[in-house]
Order: structure tokens, then C-alpha cells, then sequence
């Protein structure tokens, strides 16, 4: 289960820096920017919270996705001494059809369970995530490693 489980990362990590390098991203931003899509608007300081990045790392981020046109700065609504980061609508329309297929094929795997067993995975996923995040804030936080 392990292997599989690393195995699948790889292949992830993989594919995201081959859709990246299309795009003309490194794979960092192109993360970034896609827990951007998700979340939608968002400071700069939120968005270290979302990836774990220190803030000064996503500044140069935010900066290169902005040149490059995928993400736009704006005042918050809510507060307009703060800036918010969100996706530029322009920059969205040439990422999207590159996840069309992988998305299908995703779909078309998760057709195959019933509901029990998809919030048997949906649990699952959850925990791997949370525990992810947890080791990030390990390391980030341990300045002797």
C-alpha cells in the first residue's frame, strides 16, 4: 500500500512539473496558483498558510504569476487597505483544458466505487492531507533539520 502510495506521488509530482513547464512555471507557482483557483481570493499571508511557504517565498511567487498573467492583485472588499490575490479570468482559460483528461479518467475511476467505499477513500485522503500539511509545518519550523 505504501508503494502504491509513493508510487502515486511521484507520478503526481511528475505530471504537475510537465503541465507546469507548459504553462512557463515552475512547479512551485503552478501550485500556488491552483490553491488559488480553489480557494479564490486570498492575502498573500493566507496563501502561505494554505501551502506552507514562508510569506517572502510566496511575494516572489504572487510577482511571477502576476507578470506571467495568471493572477491579478486587488483591493479586498471587505477591508481596502488589504490586497487580495485571486486568478486572472485570462490566465484560467489556458490552464484548464490541460486537466480535461486527467480529470475524465478521474471520474471515470471514481465511478467505480459505490458511496461507502468513496467515503471510506474521501476519509482516507483527508487524513494524508492533514498529515501532510502536519510534516510541512514540521520541517518549516525546524530550523536545524
Amino acid at each position: 500500500m505504501l508503494h502504491e502510495l509513493r508510487l502515486n506521488s511521484a507520478r503526481a509530482v511528475m505530471l504537475h512539473q510537465l503541465i507546469s513547464e507548459k504553462l512557463g512555471l515552475n512547479a512551485t507557482d503552478h501550485k500556488c496558483l491552483d490553491f488559488l483557483t480553489r480557494s479564490g481570493p486570498v492575502t498573500a499571508g493566507q496563501l502561505a498558510q494554505l501551502t506552507g511557504l514562508t510569506t517572502g517565498a510566496v511575494t516572489s511567487v504572487i510577482d511571477r504569476l502576476e507578470k506571467a498573467g495568471y493572477v491579478v492583485r486587488d483591493k479586498d472588499p471587505k477591508d481596502r487597505r488589504r490586497v487580495v490575490v485571486k486568478p486572472a479570468p485570462e490566465g484560467s482559460s489556458s490552464i484548464a483544458p490541460m486537466f480535461q483528461s486527467v480529470m475524465l479518467s478521474t471520474y471515470n475511476i471514481l465511478a467505480q466505487y459505490n458511496e461507502q467505499e468513496l467515503e471510506l477513500l474521501l476519509g482516507f485522503l483527508r487524513q494524508c492531507n492533514d498529515m501532510t500539511l502536519e510534516e510541512m509545518n514540521k520541517l518549516q519550523n525546524n530550523k536545524d533539520s
